[in-house]
């Protein structure tokens, strides 16, 4: 596999656009993705009993063949009632019209604001003007991975090409998130396009695999959202043998796709509101997969222990309690844990026991960007990832006054 400059719009056979259409204040707000032929697709929604009405009819039709989605921003339509659903299936049918094909065959997307109505004047016009603008081009990708945005503070985009039966195939993709972010994922929309040839079976294996480990194991602020959606349009242009099964293939294939996932997972997690820290929870030596899993979410999602990290300070007592409360078994009486970061690294505990360890060091330590938290527990051999931010002032400026 090998990382390329590139965006949504890398891979063969796809293009997009961003652009204002006047939802939100002064930036871009729409963004369309569209393929030459026909995608098989695959998708993750939230799991969160309130829904979007997007996330309603993704759901319905993700299975279909897809041939391309609308995104707009600024508006998440949801708790918008009936007339939220209806907005969601005139913005498939629009973009359908212009596409020429049914409306089961668009996906849709929103991300803003809860509770308010589409203003759907703009909406409709939105699309089309967003249409005329689709190119292949590495700028009209960029365009679009900016479109998506609410809190953010960057655009993130990733693109990848692995080699499969000689043919040379490639994954772009972009995605969106910075606040409302829990597992399972986040305020977030992630967008993937490929030209595998790879079927409907696979391909949704394969993403739900990979978001299980990544976009489901970032944690901001503990409040899961209404929309987030994770969507894979594959459209076979690569002319790969096309991958129906678990064999050499489709395993190159997931592990790009899990680089992908991985690398705007972190960058979500990493561009939380108000965030100065990146934090990385590692667990090792959980008794099951979903022990260390549960512990070490527990731990980035613990504000306690993120208002420390902002504030550097090396309580360590926070993580063993995160760990605590987790649902998770094990033995307190032999864990190991160490902070540590370019600067160094920290030695807390040993088999249950504290160490006395130096506060000028720990300062320096957690003064930096990426502070790792490494937990050994002596249960089993089961290991666990996730990611976090601090918890900061800025956080509550951004939240106390989102609507405006």
């Amino acid at each position: 596999m090998k990382v390329i400059k590139g965006n949504i719009n890398s891979v063969k056979g796809f293009k997009s656009y961003g652009s204002a259409v006047g939802l939100k204040k002064r930036k871009k707000d729409m963004a369309i993705i569209l393929s030459d032929v026909m995608c098989n697709s695959a998708g993750c929604f939230t799991t969160n009993v309130v829904k979007a009405a997007p996330v309603y009819w993704d759901m319905e039709n993700v299975s279909k063949d897809i041939k391309g989605i609308v995104i707009n921003s600024g508006n998440a339509n949801a708790c918008t009632g009936e007339q939220g659903l209806k907005d969601t299936e005139e913005m498939a049918s629009i973009l359908g019209s212009l596409a020429g094909v049914e409306k089961e065959n668009i996906l849709v997307c929103s991300t803003g604001v809860i509770g308010v109505n589409l203003p759907m004047e703009k909406v409709r016009e939105g699309i089309k003007s967003t249409f005329k603008g689709l190119d292949s081009s590495f700028e009209a990708g960029l365009s679009s991975a900016e479109a998506i945005m609410t809190t953010d503070t960057y655009s993130k985009s990733v693109a990848v090409e692995v080699e499969l039966d000689g043919k040379v195939v490639r994954i772009g993709a972009m995605a969106k998130g910075s606040g409302m972010i829990n597992p399972n994922m986040a305020t977030m929309l992630c967008f993937i396009t490929t030209d595998c040839a790879i079927s409907k079976k696979m391909l949704s294996k394969a993403l739900k695999d990979c978001v299980k480990d990544t976009f489901n194991m970032i944690s901001v602020d503990g409040d899961m959202s209404t929309n987030d959606t994770v969507l894979c349009l594959a459209n076979g242009l690569a002319e790969n043998e096309e991958i129906v099964e678990e064999n050499e293939s489709y395993n190159k294939f997931k592990d790009a796709l899990f680089f992908v996932n991985k690398t705007l997972a972190i960058a979500c997690a990493d561009d939380g509101e108000g965030a100065t820290k990146l934090i990385e929870a590692n667990v090792k030596g959980a008794k099951t997969e979903d022990d260390a899993k549960k512990i070490a979410l527990s731990v980035v999602s613990s504000s306690l222990l993120k208002a420390a990290m902002f504030g550097e300070d090396a309580n360590w007592g926070r993580v063993l309690c995160a760990m605590g409360y987790s649902g998770a078994k094990f033995d307190p009486m032999q864990v190991s844990i160490n902070f540590r970061s370019e600067n160094g690294v920290i030695s807390l505990m040993e088999k249950g026991s504290p160490i006395v360890f130096d506060e000028e060091l720990a300062s320096k330590v957690l003064s930096a960007h990426n502070i790792y938290i490494d937990m050994v527990l002596s249960d089993g051999d089961f290991e666990a990832t996730a990611w976090g931010c601090d918890l900061t002032y800025d956080y509550v400026k951004i939240n106390g006054d989102y609507r405006s």
